[in-house]
């Protein structure tokens, strides 16, 4: 009973602050940038972090068992990494450019979890005997902080490309409006122009350098954060390998989950590659990232819909990594 009191409120009060926090970012995105708002929202971040933290312990104690038996466990671990990136990303470098994308990813993975779920959905079950083994914390936490991990990088490679494709676009539209008035009002209104486009270069330059800027740090940050989730991700898929070879006598049975986490490992070893070659890097890599997005969504969620393969507990009712 004080095991589930504990939980109840350490849910809720997890849920109720990082609410909040999103909605200092919206209020920073809306307005100028406040810097007691800004410190304020960094605490909220740290605070959410304790409470999933002593949210999972207490399940942990309960059910005697690292709270990884159910989706709603998954979800809020996964949740826990979102936090603990966001965390360590700002230790590491003040401006944080991680967190338009942790925070608001940790609220909606918790916000899911807690209002998406039945009550007794949310309740911890006894592991099956598959499952009863050293491997489960290494393995499913291994596998879900490389989700968190490449899905933060993946998100900030589509920001690059949607800031250097809006570039593009704008570089290409105002060229061509500047030959059309140059080919309709003659020599004279084309030298004009070209006087008044000198003109602005400074500007013009000025603005481009700061979003050159701006889609360099992306870049960065998203090749970081994603050759971190590549490792824990080879991790998962080699411990999952031992412990599928102790549960079922094989180490590999390409299964629906297996064949997805090979194809996840494909697509970012294919992203690790372009990075090492200079024509590849910039957006070639960004595009290789954000198929990865989506492969991870059906490798961690759509293969749980189906409920299918040997890791058909990882269903909505059952273990999910």
């Amino acid at each position: 009973m004080i095991f589930s009191t504990l939980e109840h409120i350490l849910t809720h009060l997890s849920f109720s602050i990082i609410s909040i926090v999103i909605m200092i970012h919206l209020m920073n995105l809306l307005v100028h940038e406040i810097i007691g708002l800004r410190d304020s929202s960094e605490k909220g971040m740290i605070v959410t972090f304790f409470s999933i933290t002593g949210l999972l312990v207490t399940r942990w104690i309960s059910s005697k068992h690292f709270p990884l038996s159910n989706l709603y466990e998954s979800l809020i671990f996964l949740s826990w990494s979102f936090s603990i990136i966001h965390i360590i990303s700002k230790i590491r470098n003040n401006k944080n450019y991680l967190s338009a994308i942790t925070a608001p990813s940790a609220i909606f993975t918790q916000g899911f979890a807690t209002s998406g779920f039945s009550t007794e959905m949310q309740q911890s079950s006894i592991l099956v005997p598959a499952l009863q083994s050293r491997w489960l914390m290494m393995h499913v936490s291994m596998m879900l902080l490389s989700y968190a991990s490449l899905l933060c990088g993946s998100l900030l490679s589509v920001a690059f490309l949607v800031i250097t494709f809006r570039k593009n676009i704008d570089i290409f539209c105002k060229s061509n409006n500047f030959l059309i008035k140059s080919f309709f009002f003659g020599e004279i209104h084309y030298l004009n122009e070209k006087r008044n486009v000198f003109k602005d270069t400074s500007f013009l330059s000025f603005r481009n350098y700061h979003k050159y800027q701006l889609t360099q740090r992306l870049d960065y940050w998203s090749y970081r954060v994603i050759s971190l989730g590549f490792i824990f991700l080879t991790i998962g898929i080699l411990s999952g390998a031992v412990w599928a070879n102790e549960a079922w006598g094989s180490y590999w049975n390409w299964d629906p989950k297996e064949t997805w986490a090979f194809i996840t490992w494909t697509i970012f070893a294919i992203y690790s590659h372009t990075r090492t070659n200079q024509t590849f890097q910039g957006t070639n890599s960004a595009l290789v990232a954000s198929i990865g997005f989506l492969i991870i969504w059906v490798c961690y969620f759509g293969i749980n819909l189906l409920g299918i393969g040997l890791h058909s507990y990882g269903s909505f009712t059952l273990q999910s990594n």
